[in-house]
This record gives structure tokens, C-alpha cells and sequence, in this order.
């Protein structure tokens, strides 16, 4: 089972793929509530090297609030995180999370609309990055 969506951008900066990402999520209507800047995380707290890696945590405040009020635990799977991380000199994959697949072990039918309309707007970034 897949579990995330993703395309690859090349020829760009780090910070040049994480303004594009950010936008084409504004586009979709997700703020971006978090940043995770994992490559800095791991140098501090262990000290080993790793190619650029952030963690956009997005959310669509109106998904957010339909699935909290059909699972009011759900907020254990939000946000919805998006990843930006190096894959190669100037070129980056961009992927989010599936949803479908994220939300598929609780067992809540009325999490089904919510998960199929953010899947639907998450691939629409992962297409606009194209």
C-alpha cells in the first residue's frame, strides 16, 4: 500500500522547493502550521550528517474541523505533513502523506468524505509542483 504522493523538482534550491511547496498548499487552501527541520534535529541531538530534510506540518482548517467533529481523537494523524527533501544536487522530492491510507485504521466512516476531498487537494500540490 502507498502511503504518500510525490513528484521530483530539479534544478532548484532547497529554500526555492520549499517556497514552491508552500505556495502550491496555499493554493489547495492548507496553511503550514509546523516546520521540522530534521537535518538540523539529528546533527544537534546525534550528531550525524544528512542531505537537506524538512517536514511541512499543513492543514486545511475546514478538513480539520470535519474530521474532529466526526473523530474526536483524529488529531493524532493531523496535520497532514508534507515532506521536502534532498534527493540529489539541485533536485528535490516533495511528497505528502496519503489520507486515505493514514486514516484508513480508524474506524470511522464519516472520516471517508474527509480523506477522499484532502487526497484529492494533497495530489493537486504534489501535480502543481510538476
Amino acid at each position: 500500500m502507498t502511503y504518500f504522493f510525490s513528484t521530483i523538482l530539479e534544478n532548484i534550491t532547497f529554500e526555492e522547493a520549499i517556497t514552491k511547496t508552500k505556495a502550491a498548499l496555499k493554493e489547495e487552501g492548507f496553511g503550514v502550521l509546523s516546520e521540522i527541520n530534521i537535518k538540523d534535529t539529528l546533527k544537534n541531538k546525534l550528531d550525524v550528517d544528512l542531505d537537506p530534510y524538512i517536514i511541512l506540518g499543513a492543514c486545511s482548517p475546514k478538513h480539520a474541523y470535519e474530521a474532529i467533529k466526526s473523530e474526536p481523537n483524529i488529531g493524532v494523524f493531523l496535520p497532514c505533513n508534507v515532506i521536502v527533501k534532498q534527493v540529489r544536487h539541485k533536485t528535490f522530492e516533495v511528497s505528502a502523506v496519503d489520507p486515505i491510507a493514514s486514516m484508513g485504521s480508524v474506524e470511522n466512516k464519516n472520516l471517508g468524505q474527509v480523506a477522499k476531498d484532502v487526497e484529492g487537494k494533497l495530489k493537486k500540490v504534489i501535480a502543481r509542483l510538476k
